[in-house]
């Protein structure tokens, strides 16, 4: 009897060990630490903005955006942006949920625009270069797929030459889709 209770333990507790190693693998496979992105948005505002996202762990990440217009309209003042990224994750799945970012910019936007009286525009000065610093939030869903679905929105302040232009903050605005690899 003591045999066959000890076989059936040493039997038990491999069995135990065998799944868990397979979970952790099959959890690890959707684990993957790249991601590009497309903004659906950007378009409506006649730009371009494509994304690329490296995790470094379940709860964190780096990545960095690229926004360019592509046409000017009279009321836009931005050229591009570089926008490098750090995102805290919330979500119990990896590196999905609620999350909480911080960024800088590299901004190209218009000189100060001043109007003369016969309602004739022009703008002072060439491109005016400067940088922004900012934080947001969003959420992003993942599928076993690793198609990414992501919303986020973030503030930021221009810091050296907010005096050249005719603002003096950036906002993100997102609603991209993506793939995780």
């Amino acid at each position: 009897m003591k045999k066959n209770f000890l076989l059936f333990i040493i039997l038990f507790a491999f069995c135990s060990m065998k799944a868990q190693a397979q979970n952790e693998n099959n959890e690890n496979s959707y684990q993957k630490n790249n991601e590009i992105k497309l903004n659906l948005i950007s378009p409506l505002m006649d730009a371009f903005e494509v994304g690329y996202e490296r995790f470094l762990n379940k709860n964190s990440s780096l990545g960095i955006s690229a926004f360019k217009v592509y046409k000017h309209s009279t009321n836009d003042d931005m050229n591009y942006y570089i926008s490098p990224y750090y995102r805290y994750y919330f979500g119990k799945k990896y590196a999905s949920g609620f999350f909480a970012e911080g960024f800088g910019m590299f901004t190209s936007t218009d000189g100060k625009k001043i109007y003369e009286a016969d309602k004739v525009t022009f703008t002072e000065g060439k491109d005016v270069y400067d940088l922004a610093l900012g934080a947001g939030l969003g959420w992003k869903l993942v599928t076993k797929k690793g198609l990414v679905f992501e919303a986020n929105a973030a503030y930021g302040k221009l810091v050296f030459n907010a005096g050249k232009t005719d603002h003096d903050q950036v906002i993100k605005l997102g609603l991209s889709v993506g793939y995780r690899f």
